[in-house]
């Protein structure tokens, strides 16, 4: 890496932990494929109860690989996967990028107006989706066209006895099936790919530098992107990961997979860097105070990377109960500020060490942390990850660095800095500059350490759940309504840290105001995390000299109000 910025971050640094990380010469197909060579026998993925080894990881991945080959998957096609968390999701995964072809991951849940604008983006060729979500897929207009749907049942991946009892003749278990899994038609079944044979090995492999990944974000403006992930810039950040966590032990970890894999952070430390180190990946296809807390019992986790909310009821939860988690000696928390309070109690209950990290998408995810040890300072961000640079400038003027201490914001540099939105060069020279600096839009301010701790946001996007909503989407599906002339939304501080979906509307002459409404109109629109928690009345939104809402105004006024 270049040093021509001074690093004082480097005296911070956790015991052991390295200034610099020697850059992977292999893919991500590489990456994987040393582990099943390395750790063939041990066990690779948990899904509850039924266990999956490295090397029956391995052999899924070849088989799946060359089955999408049959069906045409060639090197640099997209592939998308709208998949929760499961083992079929990892096979996946890592089949595409067997091929040379490209991820796209999707979130499950995702309506299909909101699915339409990606895949009208990207293109992809094949769908690998789970089958409670096939229907959704096939609603999308006949001009988002793709060759094949690649229908998963979870519950081929459930142990045989979860999987009788789903069978069972009484309400409980009908309701369970109904959750998980749906009969289709028109597809191809997952189970139909990992009969073809293994993938030859002389088959064409992805370099290093080539695309891995399209993960679609909002970055600093409303509109989703597809950003550009290399196997480089995700197989780096696995390895930073790793460097980061002094006393790691590669084969013997247990990292929780409770984050959702559609999502930077979760497909980071569970995609890459949890297989990477040899771990024992357990899956659970969503968020459970309960299902946690089981498979606790069983094979507790060591290293559990999460958002405050979820540390804060596992928590409470197990004090409760009395459920021992003192195994857990790491637990990075991202995506919204992490609570003291949160902290204090976590490591009361698990007597581990609980930091707080930053990264967006752009950076495959993370790019800092606070130390996990004595020198971590509560408040901040941390500092940067191995080989990683970073610098505060005037917003207005990045070629003017501010002095320590000054607000301004943030840039970026470092292997993990992804190539650019996919086919938006104008949109991709706003924030990656010819230097590689990127742009994160967000204010900061540097203390003489090095130590990094955010002032506010330029973009106007919202953090809830650990999940970024773009106001622009939401204000779309609430001016739909027949009631809503205009529309203004922002994100209000929440509860539990992180924000709360408001929408500010303007009323049509001679409408009545009902707010179940308007929000369980946008329920048929929206992701339900996108759909507003609140919505006010006003009689105008403030706008500028040239008709454009002032968000910042809206939410300042309603701060103002709520104060």
């Amino acid at each position: 890496m270049t040093n021509d910025t001074p690093r004082p971050w480097l005296t911070s640094y956790a015991e052991g932990v390295p200034h610099d990380i020697d850059l992977p010469e292999g893919s991500l197909v590489d990456l994987i494929e040393a582990s099943v060579q390395t750790f063939g026998k041990k066990v690779a993925l948990e899904f509850f109860g039924a266990e999956t080894t490295y090397r029956q990881l391995g052999d899924q991945i070849r088989r799946a690989a060359e089955g999408l080959r049959r069906l045409g998957v060639e090197k640099g096609d997209r592939v998308a996967l709208v998949l929760p968390n499961c083992p079929q999701h990892i096979a996946a995964f890592y089949a595409v990028l067997r091929l040379g072809a490209i991820v796209i991951e999707h979130n499950p849940l995702y309506t299909p107006r909101e699915l339409r604008h990606q895949f009208e983006d990207h293109g992809a060729k094949v769908v690998i989706a789970w089958d409670k979500v096939v229907d959704t897929i096939q609603k999308m207009p006949d001009d988002v066209a793709f060759d094949h749907i690649v229908s998963v049942d979870l519950t081929r991946a459930m142990p045989l006895h979860t999987r009788l009892a789903l069978r069972l003749p009484v309400k409980k278990a009908r309701d369970a099936r109904k959750a998980l899994h749906t009969r289709v038609r028109r597809t191809l079944d997952w189970q139909e790919l990992l009969e073809s044979p293994r993938i030859r090995c002389n088959h064409p492999r992805p370099a290093v530098g080539d695309i891995a990944l399209l993960q679609y974000t909002s970055g600093t403006t409303g509109t989703p992107k597809g950003a550009m992930l290399t196997h480089l810039n995700l197989h780096v950040n696995a390895l930073q990961g790793r460097a980061w966590l002094p006393g790691l032990e590669e084969g013997r970890e247990v990292v929780y997979g409770v984050l959702p894999m559609f999502h930077a952070y979760g497909l980071t430390l569970c995609l890459t860097f949890a297989m990477s180190a040899g771990a024992r990946l357990v899956l659970l296809p969503r968020f459970d105070v309960d299902l946690v807390l089981a498979a606790a019992k069983k094979h507790p986790p060591t290293f559990l990377p999460a958002v405050p909310p979820i540390y804060q009821r596992l928590a409470e939860a197990a004090e409760k109960r009395g459920t021992d988690l003192s195994g857990i000696r790491f637990a990075i928390s991202g995506a919204m500020n992490l609570p003291p309070a949160t902290v204090e109690l976590w490591e009361k209950v698990t007597g581990g060490m609980l930091v707080e990290g930053y990264g967006l998408t752009e950076t495959s995810p993370v790019a800092l942390g606070n130390p996990v040890g004595p020198t971590r300072r509560s408040g901040t961000i941390g500092v940067p990850f191995p080989s990683t640079e970073v610098k505060v400038v005037d917003p207005d003027d990045v070629t003017v660095e501010r002095p320590t201490g000054e607000a301004g914001e943030l840039l970026i540099r470092g292997p993990q800095v992804f190539q650019g939105y996919w086919r938006k060069p104008d949109q991709t020279r706003d924030v990656l500059l010819d230097d590689g600096w990127f742009r994160t839009g967000d204010i900061v301010s540097i203390d003489d350490d090095g130590f990094v701790t955010v002032v506010d946001r330029i973009k106007e996007l919202i953090i809830t759940g650990g999940f970024n909503v773009a106001p622009s989407e939401v204000e779309d599906a609430v001016r739909q309504h027949p009631s809503v002339s205009d529309a203004a939304v922002v994100g209000l501080p929440g509860s539990s840290g992180g924000e709360d979906v408001v929408a500010a509307v303007v009323l049509t002459d001679g409408a009545d105001f009902d707010e179940k409404a308007i929000r369980d109109f946008c329920r048929e629109h929206l992701t339900a995390y996108k759909v507003p928690r609140r919505v006010v009345v006003l009689d105008e939104l403030p706008t500028s000299l040239i008709g454009k809402v002032l968000r910042r105004k809206v939410r300042d006024d309603l701060l103002a109000a709520e104060a």
